[in-house]
């Protein structure tokens, strides 16, 4: 039977969040706990890298954390973004929110409908002369990069923030009494290892986000209880709905 949930995201903005619907239909307690948190460079860090931001005509984000750390290392530096800068974003939710920081003009800002980076390669190549600066996290694959080269795109990467753990505080850890954790990234999967080092799973059901994290959980010695998507739950509160339908008659 479950009836607390370790849910490894922040809690939701919204009360309108499928979670809290979850949470009244089926009796279960879900607790919002992320396992890590992200940290911005500082402008020291960063101008290790030798990277000047006034050197680049666009900005490639493919996450908030980009969008935020680009204007906050920018302020840091006293640097002026010029006002023709361009910025392209994997998502129109990433575009929408570069409002916090420029005034959203749609000849400036470009966005894909794919949710990733090949979705925005259609308009990267019709702005063929620009030079694109790409931030990335500390913890990145090559994948970004040689899909621009292969469209023959002038294009510099930089690291502008760092994935850390977010650790468990001994009153925490003494009080650690789920039934059930959900996982959302392969970074969280092993954030639970180092927090409990001698973690048994026991009857704890985990449930895994994605192919990545389901093949770390497996590859941390960890039974993987529940995985999402699948065929007929695209996201992971629809499969847990479906999860406790089954196991909490």
């Amino acid at each position: 039977m479950i009836k607390k949930i370790l849910v490894s995201q922040p809690k939701p903005a919204s009360e309108k969040s499928p979670y809290f619907d979850i949470q009244a239909q089926y009796g279960v307690e879900c607790v919002f706990r992320p396992f890590f948190k992200v940290e911005g460079l500082s402008s020291k860090e960063f101008r290790q890298q030798k990277i000047n931001l006034l050197d680049y005509t666009a900005v490639v984000f493919t996450s908030r954390h980009a969008v935020d750390n680009y204007f906050k290392l920018a302020k840091e530096m006293r640097i002026t973004i010029p006002e023709d800068m361009k910025y392209f974003c994997v998502i129109e939710t990433i575009a929408l929110y570069i409002q916090k920081y420029v005034q959203y003009r749609k000849r400036k800002v470009f966005f894909g409908d794919t949710g990733k980076i090949d979705g925005l390669m259609g308009q990267m190549a019709r702005h063929k002369t620009e030079k694109y600066l790409v931030p990335l996290s500390s913890v990145h694959n090559d994948d970004i990069a040689n899909l621009l080269d292969e469209k023959k795109l002038n294009h510099t990467e930089c690291v502008m923030y760092r994935t850390v753990s977010n650790d468990f505080s001994e009153e925490e850890i003494k009080n650690f009494d789920y039934d059930m954790m959900l996982f959302f990234s392969p970074t969280g999967v092993k954030a639970l290892k180092k927090n409990f080092p001698n973690f048994e799973q026991g009857n704890i059901a985990v449930g895994a986000f994605g192919p990545a994290t389901a093949k770390t959980v497996e590859e941390e010695g960890l039974r993987l209880d529940l995985e999402a998507p699948n065929k007929a739950f695209p996201s992971m509160t629809g499969a847990l709905a479906d999860y406790l339908k089954r196991h909490n008659k």
